[in-house]
């Protein structure tokens, strides 16, 4: 039942908050982080808990009161009570359900973007950049800060590749649904025929990796130095600020050049493979859960087309969950939280499935 659940919730809230309390477990950080975190996951199941259980004592005293009352406007009132409190009640029971859903650890966390050109030459290079602007505006009106970690220019405009951090609340639960190849079906502006063109780009988003996540041996790593080129790197081009590090038991290579600090540069660069190579080990969970759940929407499959760009009918096409919409510019212009909320429901209904709860 799920009032038996939520009391089980509620019992663990209260622990929770109990150790928070305590100088003994405020004294270690990392432990404290994690029950902090813990804490501010359980708020909304504990109000939903709370009124709940306000609701079932209130249509108990309703339906007293109708079993016991002579007076028959009180009895209609009792009556109309019920029904609306009922009516909250199986509501917020579907809620909850969501709510008791196990929540993936990452969801958290800050994320590292890479944005990559595919098929299409010029034009997928266009496009990459069409949707790193796509991001940038989404990133902005969420309140995220958005910075630059690496760029390949592409040779008509846009990115060959364009890697970057994310950093806000909950960037990485809302991120994830992403990764994947993105298609766009237009004219491009060097085809004189005015034929139609398919061009791609993946977009892959990892869970930033925190200190706590993933300890490197120095030893393992070679650093290199470079001139850095193109935006952030023209006016220091004559310097040796950018920075490769290749981690050699995997054969990762990171590369950072957007800073004018070779120190900077290397600080965001370590950032980086430490994600990398936590990735290697989240990419196993990801390919485990995935082919337990075969509509999984943010699975581990990177390679998947998950969506297209039409811009002769001005539709943007989710395949996964089959959802067209036809704003193609507002969602080029960052609206994109309609096809993320949707491709949540998704994939909270498809768990709700697998834990028996519906």
């Amino acid at each position: 039942m799920i009032l038996e659940k939520l009391e089980g919730v509620y019992e663990r809230y209260k622990e929770v908050e109990r150790q928070l309390s305590d100088p003994a477990v405020a004294s270690n950080q990392e432990n404290y982080v994690k029950l902090n975190k813990e804490y501010k996951n359980l708020e909304p199941i504990i109000d939903a808990y709370k009124e709940f259980k306000n609701i079932i004592e209130n249509i108990e005293s309703s339906k007293v009161m109708l079993a016991e009352e002579d007076d028959e406007e009180m009895k209609q009132m009792a009556k109309e009570e019920i029904e609306t409190l009922s009516a909250r009640k199986e509501e917020l029971e579907e809620e909850i359900k969501f709510l008791l859903l196990p929540k993936d650890p990452e969801d958290d966390k800050n994320a590292i973007v890479e944005i990559r050109a595919g098929t299409g030459g010029d034009e997928a290079s266009i496009f990459a950049g069409d949707l790193f602007r796509m991001y940038s505006k989404f990133c902005e009106n969420k309140g995220w800060k958005i910075e630059i970690n690496n760029i390949t220019e592409g040779t008509q405009g846009g990115y060959k590749e364009i890697v970057f951090q994310v950093t806000g609340d909950g960037v990485y639960g809302i991120l994830k649904y992403e990764s994947g190849v993105h298609r766009v079906q237009r004219v491009p502006e060097t085809e004189t025929q005015g034929r139609v063109h398919t061009s791609a780009a993946s977009v892959a988003v990892l869970p930033e990796a925190e200190d706590i996540d993933i300890e490197i041996n120095e030893s393992d790593i070679r650093k290199d130095t470079y001139c850095s080129s193109g935006p952030g790197g023209q006016s220091v081009n004559t310097t040796y600020s950018a920075i490769r590090l290749t981690h050699i038991p995997t054969g990762i290579v990171v590369t950072c050049q957007d800073e004018k600090s070779q120190i900077k540069n290397l600080k965001k660069a370590m950032k980086e493979l430490k994600t990398r190579l936590y990735n290697l080990e989240y990419q196993k969970y990801l390919d485990e859960i995935s082919s337990k759940r075969k509509t999984m929407v943010s699975g581990g499959d990177r390679s998947a087309k998950i969506r297209t760009y039409n811009y002769p009918q001005g539709r943007v096409t989710d395949h996964r969950i089959k959802l067209t919409l036809y704003n193609l510019q507002n969602i080029m212009n960052g609206e994109i939280d309609e096809i993320i909320e949707k491709l949540q429901i998704a994939e909270n209904t498809e768990k709700l499935k697998a834990s028996g709860m519906e």
